[in-house]
C-alpha cells in the first residue's frame, strides 16, 4: 500500500509540474475544445406542442416560423428546416454580427452550410485551374524502330532513314 501511495505521489506531482510549466500536454481524459457540446446538437423529432415549442426556443425562432425536417430518418431530428436561399440574399445594409456571412450570433444556418461553402470553394479552384492551367512540358513523339518505319506503311526494301532524337 505504500508503494501505491508513493507512486500516486509521484504522479500528482508529475502533473502539478506539467501544468505549472505551462505544458501543452493534455490528459488522455480531457474533451477536446473542438468538440461539440449536447446543445448544439439536435435533439430528438419533436411530437407534441410543447416539445415543438422548447425546440423553437432552442434555436431561437418563433414557434410559428419553426418547421423541423421530416422524420424521414436521416438523423435531422429537431434541426429546423431552413430555407434554400444564400446568406447573400439577406438585406446588405441590416447591421448583422458578423456582416460577410450576414449572420446573427445564436441564429441557426442551413443543416448543409458546410457542404454548400464546400461546393462553392471547390468551384472557384476548378475555375482558377481553368484559367490557369499546369501541364508538364511535353516534346515531340519519340518511336523506336526509325519512328515505326515499317508500321507506317515504308517499303521494307529500301533502307530506312536513321533517325536520332538526341545529340551528343
Amino acid at each position: 500500500m505504500a508503494a501505491l501511495s508513493v507512486s500516486g505521489a509521484r504522479w500528482l506531482r508529475a502533473v502539478t509540474l506539467l501544468r505549472a510549466g505551462g505544458s501543452r500536454v493534455a490528459p488522455l481524459w480531457a474533451r477536446p475544445a473542438s468538440d461539440l457540446s449536447k446543445d448544439m446538437l439536435p435533439g430528438p423529432y419533436p411530437k407534441t406542442p410543447e416539445e415543438r415549442a422548447a425546440a423553437a426556443k432552442k434555436y431561437n425562432m418563433r414557434v410559428e416560423d419553426y418547421e423541423p425536417y421530416p422524420d424521414d430518418g436521416m438523423g435531422y431530428g429537431d434541426y429546423p428546416k431552413l430555407p434554400d436561399r444564400s446568406q447573400h440574399e439577406r438585406d446588405p445594409w441590416y447591421s448583422w454580427d458578423h456582416s460577410d456571412l450576414r449572420h446573427n450570433y445564436g441564429e441557426p444556418i442551413h443543416w448543409e452550410f458546410d457542404f454548400f461553402a464546400f461546393l462553392g470553394l471547390i468551384m472557384i479552384l476548378f475555375y482558377i485551374g481553368h484559367l490557369y492551367p499546369a501541364y508538364q512540358p511535353v516534346g515531340p513523339k519519340q518511336y523506336p524502330y526509325n519512328d515505326l518505319y515499317l508500321e507506317r506503311g515504308g517499303d521494307p526494301n529500301k533502307e530506312p532513314p536513321e533517325v536520332k532524337h538526341y545529340e551528343i
